[in-house]
């Protein structure tokens, strides 16, 4: 059966700019997928939101819709028609390049992404001749892209101005004792090795937290808790960071059921990065 609604091809779905990049070691390829602002004029520059996908060990650049993200692509799409160049990074830790590529971020994670992404960018703004305003760049995911928005946060600061962090891991202690089976073989034991948990953790770096932050999470998550929402923002808190926001959906867990709770979500990010990326 077919129940894709007609209005879904009335659509005009703008098809995603492929590429293959080098990273900076000079040895690593990595794929990238690239949307542009509509209208797009080669003589201006457009502020950048980066898409990260999630579970670390997951794929979402190929040509087709996305399997996993199908939410996301519209939602990208909604943010070129507002003005802004979209990309999305396969970095290392994501599935269908090789072993060496999905296990190089091993005892520390969020460390070479953040780098594989900010290449990325610097590919796109030679390739289009400085169409990105690199003073305006947001980033966002959920779950392993959650993560991935806080650490890119404080890791580059000079390169991300704003992020959104949906189901995010903050503390991957908290992580390790509820999902050992994921944790364990990336990260170690905590007890044994407790510095590849510090420097992984973005709740390690929130005192050092620059830029503004929106903290979405469902009370109920039955995958990454929404303690680590409600310790981020502590830490924040005690830090005496204001440019923070954070919404938790009570009923919600990691996966959200009601599209009342999707829609108000993502309308949440857009006009957090409206505000802060314009």
């Amino acid at each position: 059966t077919n129940s894709v609604p007609e209005s879904f091809y009335d659509i005009d779905w703008q098809r995603e700019e492929y590429i293959r990049f080098t990273g900076r070691d000079g040895e690593t390829d990595i794929s990238m997928s690239v949307l542009y602002p509509e209208n797009y004029n080669e003589d201006q520059t457009y502020p950048v939101v980066v898409f990260a996908h999630g579970a670390g060990s997951l794929q979402n650049v190929y040509k087709g819709w996305s399997n996993n993200y199908w939410r996301e692509y519209m939602f990208n799409q909604l943010l070129t028609r507002n003005g802004y160049f979209v990309v999305d990074v396969d970095f290392r830790h994501s599935t269908g390049y090789g072993r060496d590529f999905r296990e190089d971020v091993t005892n520390w994670m969020g460390r070479y992404e953040t780098m594989d992404i900010v290449d990325g960018l610097d590919w796109v703004q030679e390739d289009t001749g400085g169409a990105l305003d690199l003073e305006n760049v947001g980033i966002y995911g959920g779950s392993y892209g959650g993560f991935m928005a806080l650490y890119a946060l404080t890791a580059a600061p000079d390169r991300f101005q704003a992020g959104a962090a949906l189901r995010k891991v903050s503390n991957w202690r908290n992580y390790y004792y509820a999902n050992p089976w994921y944790t364990l073989p990336r990260l170690g034991d905590p007890e044994e090795v407790p510095e590849h948990y510090d420097r992984s953790s973005p709740l390690t770096y929130a005192p050092e937290l620059q830029h503004p932050v929106i903290l979405l999470h469902g009370l109920v998550d039955d995958n990454v808790g929404s303690q680590d929402a409600f310790q981020y923002a502590e830490e924040l808190i005690q830090s005496r960071h204001k440019e923070f926001e954070m919404m938790i959906y009570p009923t919600e867990a990691h996966g959200f059921t009601s599209a009342n709770s999707w829609y108000d979500e993502y309308s949440r990010i857009f006009e957090f990065f409206e505000e802060h990326l314009k």
